[in-house]
């Protein structure tokens, strides 16, 4: 063993999901199938079709004026699930589709159906070894550290957080694809904004998954955008640290990581992410102070979190200058999430948003962490209207035809903190703590090289060719797709100027 790394001391790594709470705070209930997941026929469809032609009509919903926004998903992500006391649940996509269409939102967008990634977009960051086992390990009924927390697992796949479910593969597949198509519709200027809720995944690593993720589908969309701009701002507000995705950029000056997160190294995963952590530390190296991080402790409000946010990102975008940003919408840091323990309601989450959009540069908003389904769609589907320009167009009460809208539990689209947790959580974050973070981000910024000079030759691999192979096989099918969506146009309930 290296001299060296056996003397460095390592903090423990605790498990994303925590095993010392209470017996009467369970961090989820064991998995039932909340709805049957059946097609609606045809005319169930027609009618409601015509219930969303109607509210964007109503709510004056039409395309934003300027720039153009897409939503990329794949619907067959949606029936998955991780395994019965797992707190992800692919179901919150299904909730804020539901959302999302109900308000007619999808009127104002470019809607696109993805495909999945392919093995060799994946393998644009993840190791061979590692695909082919996540390819071929088959499906296992219950998590392998249950019985014995010390089993080893290879890859660190078939534990509790990461478990062996069915249809893992194409599902990470198909989240990556989501992601890819959103950064190739914002490389092509065909978007620029481009919102991919089933992507987001952020602490999976070059070889290994981690912290319910397998593929970190940000990566690869980030190395997409690469291709086509100098300098990629990445941005987390999920309540983890978005370890993965700092990880894979610590040695370049041309993507700026910046995560906002709890930080508490013995108890919550991934135990990274502290205040000094920015980067490498021999100056020499182009990924110094090119990652920021904003340890947070539990309670924190969404005042005090918007100041913290636009104090640290408004400074970030005067000194790096990026080029386009990536902005991970990770949902466990609102109020009520089964495993964060924040007060951020809906509004301060979608601030983050809507601050980013000021900025008047590409974006990509991902999805991310999340296990209160109805809380996530929620803010995913105001942040959709945040990037479409209509959130203080939409109704405020969730509508009467929304699909599940008895899994909402509350009618309101922003709950309160009572109606959420019944009463606020302790604030452990005080001004002065603030205002330290503040201070200490400022001052690693004096390091950043405003708009670093990129050489454009030196890009990630070109999968061009590998991707215009998929595309033209998928060429006839969006045919009729496309027609469709041409006579939503021709009705002009897309366009704005029209009502």
């Amino acid at each position: 063993m290296d001299t060296l790394q056996s003397l460095q001391w390592r903090p423990p790594k605790p498990n994303y999901l925590p095993h010392d709470i209470d017996v009467d705070e369970p961090i989820v209930d064991v998995y039932k199938p909340p709805i049957p997941m059946d097609k609606a026929t045809d005319r169930e469809n027609a009618e409601y079709y015509a219930h969303m032609k109607r509210m964007a009509h109503e709510y004056n919903i039409t395309r934003p004026k300027g720039y153009t926004v897409s939503y990329h998903f794949n619907p067959d992500m949606e029936p998955h699930h991780f395994g019965l006391t797992h707190p992800m649940k692919p179901f919150r996509l299904t909730l804020t589709k539901s959302l999302v269409t109900a308000y007619g939102m999808n009127f104002a967008m470019d809607n696109y159906n993805t495909r999945i990634a392919t093995y060799e977009e994946l393998n644009s960051f993840h190791t061979s070894d590692y695909l082919d086992y996540l390819h071929m390990a088959p499906p296992e009924e219950m998590p392998r550290d249950i019985d014995n927390p010390d089993k080893e697992v290879k890859f660190n796949l078939g534990g509790s957080d990461c478990p062996l479910f069915h249809g893992l593969y194409d599902y990470c597949s198909m989240s990556a694809g989501s992601s890819l198509d959103a950064a190739r519709k914002i490389c092509n200027k065909q978007s620029d904004i481009a919102i991919a809720w089933g992507g987001g995944l952020h602490h999976a690593k070059k070889s290994e998954a981690s912290g319910f993720c397998y593929i970190n589908d940000i990566v690869i969309a980030i190395l997409q955008l690469l291709r086509c701009y100098p300098r990629v701002l990445y941005i987390d507000i999920d309540v983890h640290h978005g370890d993965g995705v700092e990880e894979a950029f610590h040695s370049t000056d041309r993507v700026l990581t910046c995560s906002f997160h709890k930080f508490a190294p013995e108890v919550f995963f991934p135990g990274t992410g502290g205040l000094d952590d920015n980067g490498p530390k021999s100056e020499h190296n182009p990924g110094a102070h090119h990652a920021i991080n904003v340890p947070l402790n539990d309670g924190i409000t969404d005042e005090q979190y918007g100041h913290l946010f636009q104090s640290v990102i408004g400074k970030i975008n005067e000194k790096f200058r990026p080029s386009v940003i990536a902005l991970q919408c990770g949902a466990d840091s609102l109020a009520g999430d089964r495993l964060g323990r924040f007060n951020l309601q809906v509004q301060g989450h979608g601030a983050c948003a809507k601050f980013c959009k000021t900025f008047g540069i590409p974006m990509i908003m991902f999805g991310g962490g999340g296990y209160t389904p109805r809380n996530v769609a929620r803010a995913w589907a105001y942040e959709t209207s945040v990037a479409i320009d209509v959130d203080e167009k939409i109704n405020k009460i969730i509508p009467d035809h929304t699909p599940w809208r008895k899994h909402f539990v509350q009618e309101e689209l922003f709950p309160s903190l009572e109606q959420i947790l019944g009463e606020p959580r302790a604030n452990r974050n005080s001004q002065k703590r603030l205002q330290e973070i503040i201070q200490h981000v400022h001052e690693q910024l004096r390091f950043v090289n405003a708009a670093p000079s990129v050489q454009q030759q030196v890009i990630p691999p070109d999968l061009g060719g590998i991707r215009d192979d998929v595309e033209d096989r998928l060429k006839e099918e969006s045919e009729e797709r496309d027609e469709g969506l041409r006579r939503d146009r021709e009705e002009g309930l897309g366009i704005s100027g029209e009502f």
